[in-house]
């Protein structure tokens, strides 16, 4: 073969290499833009479903209420064993509550159902109706285990041994709850990580519930 038809030879499979390396790199970058899309979910969010959303958006207002009921037992409280249990319960479901919205970011949903910030929102047991549980105050808490207003100011106003009781009391029926809806998460929702910090709040309010029975039996 003559040099003129060598160097031939040679553009015509550097023009072909090239166009294959294009190809190559635009189905590349079009796998990327897909995987990445998934209906407009972030990548980064992970696979979640209806469930987990219901989850979080649940959770977030349950666990503030719980950290504002924990917060009530410095000064009011007489057993440093309910002290020290109200100080783990803030410690713990703080950084959840964090966690949770971040999720909620990160999938484009809102912090509630109806598209508005939680915040602390008491209510009388909406429309989950008036389940109290046995042993509570008499409040409206609903089957979610969530305290009426006149719960939490009826806790607010106790103090001694009757705040040991009201608040072993109202936490028992919240937890309660918080364990039903983590169960439920466990059953029907799909991430996984999601389905870790449910797992996690059946362990320790489980426990808490134990510890919590186990007091009221001395008061």
């Amino acid at each position: 073969m003559s040099s003129i038809k060598r160097a031939g030879h040679r553009r015509r499979l550097a023009v072909a290499g090239a166009i294959t390396a294009s190809a190559l790199l635009l189905t590349a970058c079009g796998g990327e833009e897909h995987s990445g899309d998934h209906g407009g979910d972030k990548p980064a969010a992970g696979a979640f479903n209806d469930a987990d959303v219901a989850f979080a958006q649940g959770m977030i207002p349950h666990h503030e209420q719980a950290v504002e009921m924990s917060a009530l037992a410095d000064g009011r409280a007489s057993g440093a064993e309910i002290k020290t249990l109200a100080a783990e319960i803030e410690k713990a479901q703080d950084p959840e509550i964090t966690t949770m919205r971040s999720w909620l970011k990160a999938w484009g949903e809102p912090e509630s159902a109806d598209g508005s910030k939680t915040g602390m929102d008491h209510g009388s047991g909406g429309s989950h109706g008036a389940e109290d549980s046995p042993g509570g105050s008499g409040g409206s808490g609903g089957a979610d285990g969530m305290m009426s207003d006149q719960d939490l100011a009826d806790l607010s106003a106790a103090k001694g041994v009757d705040f040991d009781r009201k608040f072993a009391e109202l936490m028992i029926r919240h937890h309660d709850g918080a364990i039903a809806m983590a169960r439920d998460q466990r059953k029907n929702g799909e991430s996984g990580k999601v389905k870790k910090l449910a797992a996690d709040v059946i362990k320790a309010q489980t426990a808490e519930v134990e510890q919590l029975n186990t007091l009221l039996d001395r008061l």
